[in-house]
């Protein structure tokens, strides 16, 4: 009696034509999605620097113009580059800002009022005023004076922060949150606040203090977003044309194991006849002999 068929293992299986072209058919089609999602996800990339880049180039105008008494502050004033005419508060009136880094560094910023020419509070009496951030300190010692008389400046505006906070007794507070402010200073604040950069006659009285450099711009996630997700979607499409090419390989193989295990050759049509394969003995029911 001959022993049984060593049944061929899985890469032999899966070595066959028939499979050969189903893993070059799903390996083309993974590296086409994969290129395909690679591109619009560069598309994707340029779009945001596009709008980081039409940002950053915002052309500077009055503070009239974007932002008026008693408005709320808008995404069109949001790092809007503004000039304006007026002059500081007195000194006593300015702020530390806590919690401010500058190059790695904590400290604070100071923060004062900028009294705007011309612009009256919502009551008409009121004087309108913005807060600007004059510099950066290490510390929070003595306030330093302000410029004297009238001033230009220069300013990126920035929104008013949320977060609650006092003023202590040296003048230093958490953040500056426009609602709160408004009840501690004797002006009606503008919505939002400005970070000075450049300003004429330049401040001296401020010799002390580091500039504070501009958040980067940042653009909206929103800037191609259709783009990202075209992106998305053809690396799915990838990865279920492999998830495919596994399932369906995986049955191939597991059915052609099966068939080999019962004496069929799975390359043949299955017959009857076909079901005594070589090394597969197959006993006679009426007799003693087996048929070989």
């Amino acid at each position: 009696m001959s022993s049984p068929r060593r049944t061929p293992g899985t890469l032999r299986l899966a070595l066959q034509p028939k499979l050969i072209g189903l893993a070059v058919f799903a390996a083309a089609a993974v590296l086409l999605t994969a290129t395909m999602g690679v591109w619009q996800l560069g598309v994707y990339d340029t779009r945001q620097a596009d709008e980081r880049a039409d940002r950053a180039d915002m052309p500077t105008v009055a503070l009239s113009q974007v932002l008026s008494p008693g408005e709320p502050f808008t995404a069109t004033a949001n790092r809007r580059p503004v000039t304006a005419m007026g002059r500081y508060a007195p000194t006593a009136q300015q702020l530390w800002v806590s919690g401010r880094e500058l190059d790695g560094r904590a400290g604070y910023w100071l923060v004062a009022p900028f009294v705007v020419d011309d612009q009256r509070g919502t009551d008409g009496n009121r004087e309108r005023a913005l807060l600007v951030v004059r510099g950066w300190s290490a510390d929070n010692g003595e306030l330093p004076a302000a410029t004297a008389g009238r001033v230009s400046l220069r300013a990126m505006l920035q929104p008013g922060e949320s977060a609650a906070g006092g003023i202590g007794a040296d003048r230093t507070t958490a953040t500056i949150r426009i609602p709160f402010l408004i009840n501690e200073l004797p002006y009606d604040l503008y919505s939002g606040y400005g970070i000075v950069t450049a300003q004429e006659p330049a401040d001296a009285a401020g010799v002390g203090l580091e500039p504070v450099a501009p958040p980067p711009v940042e653009a909206s996630w929103t800037s191609g977003l259709r783009n990202l997700v075209y992106a998305i979607q053809w690396w799915v499409f990838g990865a279920f044309a492999g998830f495919m090419w596994w399932r369906m390989s995986r049955d191939v193989i597991a059915a052609d194991r099966a068939a080999l295990m019962g004496g069929r050759d799975p390359a043949r049509d299955g017959s009857d006849d076909d079901a005594v394969g070589e090394g597969w003995p197959l006993h006679h029911t009426h007799g003693s002999e087996p048929l070989t």
